[in-house]
């Protein structure tokens, strides 16, 4: 007989919210997981995004609601949040996804790009974590996965506010699972290396830009969809198996 403990763990009618979900790593998490069969919850400041890709989902058959808010707030993390919680009664999956990266050396850094990478890559993780905690205990259990980066293990030449950002998920991710897995609640931080999405687009620094879009070109980096499915992964294990911290980077990158 079958142990049910070793079943995987359906995510069909379950309720995921995803965060940067306009474009990149969150679409491509978001399309995974209505795959699946979880409802979802998609966030991002770009409304129009978000309704082009509730669309599509929902011809396929899925779930979908969209909610326009700047992660970077208190506020708007928090309405996310609650707009899962009032559309579906539950949340069982939260992927804190959404980010930015401005990458330029120190000394010539914008302190305004310091201050949106701290507000969205690592309190926007912080608010909407904390807001989610409620919800996911009063559904018995369920999933926390905080998209992080290769840079928030390893520091480099003009990543220092990027770096900052992402080592503060990785440390943040850590005491948040220690204190909420005796509540049957797990914390995931997913860890890409060099990944094609349009956040090479948002560099400010000529030389840092072109520097960085040349090392993309000259291998064969991730593409969304290998890190929506190492997420897909991680939320479908056994709920005895918590998948702490992934890290995946290209064959390429050294």
């Amino acid at each position: 007989m079958t142990d049910p403990r070793d079943e995987a763990n359906d995510l069909n009618g379950k309720v995921a919210v995803v965060t940067g979900a306009s474009s990149g790593i969150g679409a491509a998490t978001a399309r995974a997981l209505a795959a699946a069969g979880a409802r979802l919850v998609i966030a991002a400041r770009r409304e129009d995004r978000l309704t082009a890709l509730a669309d599509e989902l929902e011809a396929g058959g899925g779930e979908v609601r969209t909610v326009a808010a700047d992660l970077g707030t208190p506020a708007g993390a928090e309405a996310v949040v609650a707009a899962a919680a009032e559309a579906f009664g539950r949340i069982d999956v939260l992927v804190n996804n959404a980010g930015v990266m401005f990458l330029a050396p120190v000394e010539e850094s914008d302190p305004n790009d310091w201050d949106a990478m701290i507000r969205v890559n690592l309190l926007g993780v912080m608010n909407a974590s904390r807001a989610a905690l409620p919800h996911l205990r009063a559904a018995g259990g369920g999933h926390v996965v905080n998209v992080s980066s290769v840079s928030g293990r390893f520091a480099g030449p003009t990543q220092g506010g990027y770096n900052a950002s992402k080592w503060g998920v990785n440390g943040f991710s850590e005491a948040l699972r220690r204190e909420v897995h005796a509540d049957g609640i797990t914390v995931t931080l997913i860890e890409p290396g060099i990944v094609a999405t349009e956040l090479t687009d948002h560099i400010p620094h000529p030389a840092t830009k072109t520097r960085y879009e040349g090392v993309v070109r000259g291998m064969d980096p991730l593409r969304s969809e290998d890190v929506a499915d190492a997420i897909v992964y991680v939320v479908t294990r056994p709920k005895r198996v918590a998948i702490n911290e992934l890290l995946i980077r290209p064959l390429d990158q050294g």
